[in-house]
């Protein structure tokens, strides 16, 4: 069978112009009503957004916080330098690839890629991080994470761009995915099996074996979470993190197949049995 260049995935080589979806509010009454909560929190979200961040009207509910953003820089880190390849799988307006292209850790990711299927959000993303100044420290990706994770599984010699061909065993992949909108706020314990439009088994089975770190509702079900990882064999992180006393959301650290990252040093803290570790880290604006 024959692969043509329309069969290969590739990265972008230059900026997406902006659409007439990618809007930078700059007064209120500009903003749809449905948003008003999040543009009043726009500079927790972004500290530069006055210098002319776009976003979609969908990505509002979606932008990881930036205070936040920048501790999971901080906590998801090469392990070594043969492990420095950073995936962002559902990147949005590129809130999480800027804060890991300027992580001030010593251990720098080598290559950082970010993949979104929306042209609208990732042409945001782009913008976003030129301002940022972080544009060419990021491989921007238009296609959908599953079928990258496919074709990297599959046969990434015909299906993907060099560029995009990475090794497993030292890649880390961030997760996080769209929640199914923001009615998973009204459930005590969310069920990560109802999430949409991919629950937590379809996007743990679609990043392993590698490590991932996957950003869940703050009230996700640590039962299913724990279900993730071979009891005695392997340990998985499950932070909280938090900005004034309150939990914005829970990321949970997948070790890679046969394997475990994230914190190695750590002790599995007596009492959890279940294969994971509860922790939490607060962020005080």
């Amino acid at each position: 069978m024959t692969t043509t260049n329309e069969d290969i995935l590739t990265p972008l080589t230059s900026p997406i112009p902006l659409t007439p979806k990618c809007h930078h509010y700059s007064s209120i009454s500009q903003v749809p009503k449905h948003l008003h909560k999040y543009f009043h929190q726009r500079y927790s979200l972004f500290s530069l957004y006055d210098s002319n961040i776009h976003l979609t009207n969908d990505a509002w509910f979606g932008v990881t916080p930036e205070p936040v953003a920048i501790q999971l820089s901080n906590d998801i880190s090469p392990s070594s330098p043969q492990n420095s390849v950073l995936i962002d799988l559902f990147g949005g307006v590129g809130n999480n690839s800027i804060s890991f292209a300027l992580s001030p850790h010593p251990q720098k990711w080598s290559r950082i890629i970010l993949i979104e299927k929306d042209i609208s959000t990732l042409a945001c993303a782009q913008h976003n991080a030129s301002i940022y100044r972080v544009y060419d420290q990021i491989t921007f990706v238009h296609g959908d994470c599953l079928d990258y994770l496919w074709r990297l599984k599959t046969d990434p010699e015909r299906l993907l761009h060099p560029d995009l061909r990475v090794n497993m065993s030292s890649t880390t992949l961030f997760v996080s995915p769209p929640w199914g909108g923001v009615d998973y706020a009204k459930d005590e314990i969310f069920d990560l099996s109802k999430m949409e439009p991919y629950n937590l088994e379809v996007l743990h089975e679609a990043c392993k074996p590698m490590e991932h770190a996957l950003y869940l509702p703050r009230t996700s079900d640590l039962r299913q979470l724990a279900k993730l990882v071979v009891s005695g064999k392997q340990k998985m992180d499950v932070v909280q993190y938090c900005m004034e006393g309150a939990s914005k959301a829970l990321v949970a650290y997948v070790p890679a197949e046969g394997g475990y990252h994230h914190d190695d040093e750590e002790e599995e803290e007596e009492g959890e049995g279940e294969g994971y570790y509860e922790d939490s880290v607060e962020y005080q604006e």
